[in-house]
């Protein structure tokens, strides 16, 4: 029988929702030692040396401050409790910070930025700082601002776990202090920014820029029909009208799209449609990032998906998510067949 995602109503535990922050399938067997860093690139091999050298601390149980170490702490220049790895798509960044990950002692935590927004809004901001405070490690994938709100929810978040102790490693494509830069520039919003920048060390990584690798290119969609047809046949498939589909996740929180796939081991998708609202396209997003840390296979009908996002889309602030969407999709559709 075709699983309806629309007809899914999930509920997701704050313990399901703490357990998941782990690396993505791919990612679960990266380490330092299978990261090999371009010849011509020496940042690469320096992030290597740098971040092996810090995962020998933090392989350590994290040891809570004695007073005397407290004491001693006010006396000295402040240091930065976070990592920022700097760089390009494709350079290593994700594949270094899973890394130290894996090296880290527990209780520790992997996610990407969007999904930590997720997290606190589902728990709010006093619990989940109450349940990350003792961690060892946190780190962060793809870290961006999206909007004011997220960028004060998470530098008060970040500033409390730091106070606490927890070490923070964060991947992105923009420099920590110009987060959020073309999409809100509000003094208040600046100043946060900037106390989210004091937290890191910043190490840029260089590689071949990914603007001129391009998307690939999206396969040709099939009949709805065909759509329809071929999800019958296949095992835990989904089949949902496109419409029906992002309806349905504007009525559920997004830290529940992950459950909402539970058991679909192939997605079917009717009659897809271009995007012009960009709360619709922001939710697609990240559907389409939980589809792809499964690997979900993705049958497609409507319009050919690399014209899912308007060209104005493709042109504003949000251009590198809706890009990285598209990609993972196209993947995700060829391999559906």
């Amino acid at each position: 029988m075709v699983i309806r995602l629309s007809e899914r109503w999930p509920e997701v535990s704050p313990d399901r929702l703490l357990s998941e922050c782990v690396p993505p399938p791919r990612f679960a067997d990266v380490r330092f030692a299978t990261y090999q860093p371009a010849p011509d690139e020496p940042s690469q091999a320096e992030a290597l040396a740098m971040l092996s050298e810090r995962a020998v601390g933090m392989a350590k149980p994290r040891q809570a401050p004695s007073l005397w170490s407290r004491l001693r702490r006010r006396d000295q220049a402040p240091g930065k409790p976070g990592i920022y790895l700097d760089g390009g798509f494709g350079v290593g960044k994700t594949h270094l910070l899973a890394s130290l990950w894996h090296e880290a002692a527990g209780p520790k935590m992997y996610c990407t930025f969007v999904e930590l927004t997720n997290l606190v809004g589902a728990l709010g901001l006093r619990t989940a700082v109450d349940a990350l405070s003792s961690y060892r490690l946190i780190c962060i994938d793809e870290f961006e601002l999206d909007d004011p709100g997220d960028t004060m929810l998470i530098s008060r978040l970040l500033g409390q776990l730091v106070a606490a102790g927890v070490e923070l490693a964060a991947t992105s494509n923009t420099l920590p202090d110009k987060l959020g830069e073309g999409r809100f520039q509000a003094i208040d919003f600046l100043r946060e920014i900037q106390a989210l920048a004091a937290n890191f060390d910043v190490r840029r990584i260089d590689g071949p820029d990914y603007r001129h690798r391009g998307l690939p290119v999206a396969p040709e969609p099939w009949p709805d029909d065909k759509v329809e047809a071929k999800t019958a046949e296949r095992a835990n498939a989904s089949c949902d009208h496109f419409v029906d589909l992002h309806r349905h996740l504007a009525e559920l929180h997004p830290s529940k799209y992950g459950a909402l796939l539970d058991g679909v081991e192939t997605v079917g998708i009717t009659d897809i449609r271009p995007l012009t609202d960009e709360n619709v396209a922001l939710r697609v997003v990240v559907l389409a990032d939980r589809m792809y840390d499964r690997n979900l296979p993705l049958l497609a009908g409507g319009v050919p998906l690399d014209q899912l996002f308007s060209a104005d889309m493709l042109k504003g602030g949000y251009r590198k998510k809706y890009l990285r969407a598209l990609s993972r999709l196209i993947a995700l559709a060829n391999a559906g067949g």
